[in-house]
């Protein structure tokens, strides 16, 4: 039957399980980096949230050692270094110099502060060379970058800002398991078109409406409101697995996401037409697979009553990942 969400709820619980690590990781995990060139010197300033820190026991040799300049072939030699903690602001501030035997022309970075921090990390970085500026995202996905100080194309722009915006979904666990989770809450296909479009439209608005206001929400409030989203939604499938309207909840789950990328378009500089513009494409790619995976399973020899449980299982999984996600962050 049509009305039957088993096969896409059981899809969904294979896709759910490799994604409840995830949880362990900071929805909004960033840092900020400043580099000035000047002739054959690179100084460099980073900002890092204390709270990345809590584990890391030398965060000075940690993390300059994990952020590496050079330039032609030639690596960049540190002349001189300090950290120590801003306690008003709660952050971690890192300054260091650097030093060529030529004058640099183009700047090539290498970053692994995810090593450091958790696997989600983003390293924002600005450099300035002569009155011209260029920038840098540097994750796991993408850890290295040149720095050519020039102006980019539109080309360049368009694909730079749109493809920050899809990664931004693809390795963020906090959205993939709200995206899986509608799969789940899902009865059928046009329900899950319904409740995508929902999401997709509530992201875009909270996203612009947020950039637009005074009022600028914190990384640990937005990765609060997530989780309180992801939680409140598979307690719904379980209490009222019947329930009608969830494209009410899929779009005030996409205005929490919105948060997110708000945070991120302020954080980077970036075009917020370009970035959500990214990250709608690469959000229809993942409930294309959800539901793509839900056809699949339907074509297997199972019992409904079977189906019920794995999606209680899955559910249940999500309502302790949300709820204790949820926990943690107000702890923090």
């Amino acid at each position: 039957m049509r009305t039957s969400g088993g096969p896409r709820r059981l899809a969904a619980l294979f896709v759910l399980l490799p994604l409840c690590p995830a949880a362990h990781a900071h929805v909004i995990s960033m840092s900020t980096g400043y580099a000035t060139v000047t002739g054959n010197r690179v100084e460099y300033l980073l900002r890092m949230p204390a709270y990345e820190l809590t584990n890391v026991k030398d965060p000075q040799s940690a993390l300059l050692g994990h952020i590496h300049f050079t330039s032609g072939y030639e690596a960049g030699r540190i002349t001189g270094q300090e950290c120590h903690r801003d306690t008003a602001s709660d952050t971690f501030i890192c300054a260091a110099n650097y030093k060529f035997s030529q004058p640099v022309d183009r700047l090539r970075v290498e970053c692994s502060f995810y090593l450091v921090t958790v696997p989600n990390h983003i390293h924002m970085l600005h450099a300035e060379r002569a009155g011209k500026s260029d920038q840098a995202i540097l994750d796991s996905s993408f850890s290295s970058a040149t720095l050519t100080f020039r102006p980019p194309t539109a080309a360049e722009v368009a694909a730079e800002q749109s493809g920050a915006g899809a990664i931004r979904v693809w390795t963020n666990g906090a959205q993939l398991l709200l995206l899986v989770a509608l799969g789940i809450a899902s009865r059928n296909r046009r329900e899950l078109v319904w409740t995508g479009a929902a999401f997709l439209a509530g992201e875009m608005a909270g996203t612009a409406v947020i950039l637009r206001s005074a009022w600028q929400p914190s990384p640990r409030f937005a990765e609060a409101a997530v989780a309180l989203a992801l939680a409140y939604l598979a307690l719904e499938i379980i209490a009222f697995p019947k329930s009608k309207g969830r494209w009410m909840l899929a779009l005030l789950f996409g205005a929490f996401c919105g948060m997110y990328f708000s945070v991120f378009v302020n954080e980077s500089g970036y075009s917020a037409a370009w970035v959500v513009g990214g990250a709608v494409f690469a959000a229809i790619t993942v409930l294309a697979a959800v539901a793509l995976a839900g056809y699949a399973v339907s074509r297997l020899p199972l019992r409904e009553f079977g189906r019920l449980v794995l999606t209680r299982i899955a559910a249940s999984a999500l309502f302790l990942t949300g709820s204790v996600w949820f926990y943690v962050r107000l702890r923090a």
